[in-house]
C-alpha cells in the first residue's frame, strides 16, 4: 500500500494543489489524470520520492518494493541493454557492482574479500545469480528479441526504447509501479503491447495517460486532480466521466434545495422577528439557518478550448493523387516508402497508421511538399487548397512575434483585431498572455495555436501529423469534435486509438519496406478485419 497523509506542494504564493490524503492499495489500477499543469506528475514526483512535498507526507507500506518508469529514453545509450533491464533492481545493481569492483582490484584486501562475500550474500537474497536470464524473459515478452540483448541500447530503435525502461521497471517485481506517460512516443501495436503486460501484472500501479482508450483498458480506478484537491472514482475512464458529472450535478442541485430553503427561513425570520406571538419560531428558523451548509463547488482547472474548422473552396470527387511514390533518405540504401500508390476522394477522413520508424512522417512530409520524392508523382486538384499541421511545428515559431502577431499573419484581412483575439480566446490564450513571445510556449501551446492558422486559412484539405501530442484530454476531445464537423477532405497520423477510432473512415497502414495496405472503413471495422478485438 502505497498512502498519503495532507499531502500539499506551493510553488509561488499559490498551491499547486492541497489535502491530498489517498490510498493506493489491493492491486487496484489507478489512472490520474487532471488538466495539463494541475500537478499529476508533480504529486507523482513526490509518490515516487524525487520531490519533497510543502506540506505532509508519503507512506510506502514496510516490506513493499517501488518501481517507476524512467523518462530518460536516451539516457542509457551506451549500456548493454540486458545491463538497462537489470538496473531496475538498484539494490541487486549495485552490490554487484560494489562486488565486481572488488574483484578487479588487483590490491584487494581480506577486509575487501569479507565485503565481497557479504555483497556474494546480498546478490543472492535479491535474486541475481538468475537476473540475465529474468532481464531477457521481460524483453522478449515486451517484443525485444534476443539478438538485441547484448547490443548497446544506442541500436535499439526509438519506437522499441521505452519497451526495454518498461522491462526495467517490471524488472525488480515492484508492488508498486508509478508510470508517467507511458505511451508516449509508442505506435499502436506497442501500446496493444503496454496493455496486455499491465494487465497481467500483480501491482498496486499509478499511471499519468492522455490516451483515453488505454485508460479505459487498463484501469480499474481513476484518481481525478482537479479543484487542487484528489478524489478516487471506481472503473474506468469512460465510468468516471459519468459519475463525476452525475456527483457535480447533486452537488449542484443540493445546493439549489439549500439557497431555496434559506431564502424562505430569511423570509420568515424578515416578516416576524418584531412579531411577540412568532419570535420563538423566528428564533427556531434563524437556528436553522445556522445548520444549513452550501457545499464549495471549486472552479475546474480543466478548460476545454472552442475549435471549428471549415473549408474556404468545396472540392468534388478527388482531392489529390499518389502514383508509385518512392522516397530514400540521401546516405542510405533502402527505401522509405516504395511505390506508394492511393487516391484520396473529397471528403474523406484517412487515418495513416503502422510502427514507429516505418515512414509515416515521412510521407506526411512528401504530401505536404517538406519533401522531394525520389520518384513517383503526387498530384493535387486545380482548387486544393492545404494546410499542414508537422508533427513538430518549431519551424513555424522562430520570429520574434507575440502570440498576437504570429496569429494574425492568417486573418486575410488587415488589421482584424477582433477576429484574432477571438480566435486566441477560444483557444485558451487570453488577456497578456497574447503579448507574450511565440518562443517560450510550451509543445501544447504551440499545436493550439497551430489549430488558430488553421481554423482562420480554412484548408479544404488538412494534413495532420500526431494532432494530440502535448495535448491535454480536455483539448483532445474539442479537436476530435471540430474535426468531426469539419467539411473537408482529412489526412493524419495518430498513435490515439481513441480518436483514430472516432474520426477515421479509412485506414492506409504502411508496413515495413515502404508498403502501403488500403482499407476503407472505420478503425474497429479495420481491427476486425485483421482478428483483433477492438
Amino acid at each position: 500500500m502505497l498512502s498519503t497523509s495532507n499531502l500539499a506542494i506551493q510553488f509561488g504564493s499559490k498551491p499547486l494543489f492541497e489535502a491530498v490524503t489517498v490510498k493506493f492499495a489491493d492491486g487496484n489500477r489507478y489512472g490520474l489524470i487532471g488538466a495539463n499543469g494541475c500537478g499529476k506528475s508533480t504529486l507523482m514526483k513526490i509518490l515516487g520520492n524525487d520531490l519533497e512535498p510543502s506540506v505532509g507526507e508519503v507512506m510506502l507500506q514496510a516490506g513493499l518494493r517501488l518501481g517507476k518508469l524512467n523518462q530518460n529514453q536516451f539516457g542509457y545509450e551506451d549500456d548493454r541493454v540486458l545491463d538497462v533491464v537489470m538496473q531496475g533492481h538498484a539494490e541487486m545493481w549495485a552490490a554487484m557492482k560494489e562486488r565486481d569492483l572488488i574483484y578487479a582490484n588487483l590490491e584487494a584486501t581480506d577486509e575487501d574479500y569479507m565485503r565481497a562475500a557479504e555483497l556474494e550474500g546480498k546478490f543472492a537474497e535479491y535474486g541475481g545469480y538468475d537476473a540475465e536470464s529474468r532481464a531477457a524473459a521481460i524483453l522478449i515478452d515486451a517484443g525485444i528479441e534476443e539478438p538485441a540483448h547484448n547490443g548497446l541500447m544506442r541500436e535499439v530503435p526509438p519506437g522499441l526504447k521505452l519497451r526495454v525502461l518498461l522491462a526495467q521497471a517490471l524488472f525488480s517485481r515492484p508492488d508498486v509501479l508509478l508510470l508517467d506517460e507511458p505511451t508516449n512516443n509508442l505506435d499502436i501495436y506497442s501500446i496493444g503491447w503496454l496493455e496486455r503486460a499491465l494487465n497481467a501484472y500483480d501491482a498496486t500501479m499509478i499511471i499519468i495517460s492522455h490516451d483515453r482508450h488505454f485508460l479505459n483498458q487498463v484501469c480499474t480506478h481513476i484518481a481525478d486532480l482537479d479543484y487542487q484537491q484528489l478524489k478516487v472514482y471506481p472503473g474506468n475512464y469512460d465510468d468516471f466521466m459519468l459519475a463525476s458529472v452525475q456527483a457535480r450535478q447533486r452537488v449542484e442541485a443540493s445546493n439549489a434545495k439549500a439557497r431555496d430553503k434559506i431564502s424562505d427561513l430569511q423570509e420568515f425570520v424578515r416578516r416576524f422577528s418584531a412579531n411577540a406571538s412568532k419570535a420563538r419560531q423566528a428564533t427556531s428558523r434563524k437556528r436553522q439557518l445556522e445548520k444549513i451548509k452550501i457545499e464549495e463547488i471549486r472552479p475546474s482547472s480543466r478548460q476545454n478550448p472552442y475549435i471549428r474548422f471549415e473549408q474556404g473552396k468545396k472540392l468534388y470527387r478527388t482531392a489529390f493523387g499518389v502514383e508509385k511514390l518512392n522516397y530514400r533518405y540521401p546516405d542510405t540504401d533502402e527505401n522509405v516508402l516504395n511505390d506508394v500508390s492511393f487516391t484520396v476522394e473529397a471528403g474523406e477522413r484517412i487515418a495513416i497508421i503502422g510502427p514507429n520508424g516505418v515512414g509515416k512522417t515521412t510521407l506526411m512530409r512528401c504530401l505536404a511538399g517538406e519533401l522531394i520524392p525520389n520518384s513517383g508523382t503526387l498530384t493535387w486538384v486545380e482548387n486544393a487548397q492545404v494546410g499542414y499541421m508537422p508533427q513538430d511545428p518549431q519551424a513555424e515559431f522562430e520570429e520574434k512575434l507575440d502570440l498576437f502577431a504570429w496569429i494574425s499573419q492568417f486573418t486575410g484581412k488587415a488589421d482584424d483585431d477582433q477576429l484574432v483575439r477571438a480566435t486566441l480566446g477560444r483557444l485558451l490564450f487570453s488577456g497578456d498572455e497574447t503579448k507574450k513571445s511565440v518562443k517560450v510556449l510550451s509543445g501544447g501551446e504551440k499545436n493550439r495555436m497551430i489549430y488558430g492558422k488553421l481554423i482562420l486559412t480554412k484548408p479544404n484539405v488538412m494534413l495532420m501529423d500526431e494532432p494530440t501530442n502535448h495535448m491535454d484530454m480536455e483539448t483532445i476531445e474539442s479537436l476530435q469534435i471540430g474535426l468531426e464537423q469539419y467539411p473537408g477532405t482529412l489526412v493524419f497520423v495518430s498513435h490515439d486509438r481513441e480518436f483514430v477510432g472516432g474520426l477515421a473512415t479509412r485506414i492506409l497502414e504502411l508496413k515495413p519496406g515502404g508498403r502501403l495496405s488500403d482499407f476503407r472503413g472505420s478503425y474497429d471495422e479495420y481491427l476486425k478485419f485483421q482478428g483483433i478485438d477492438p
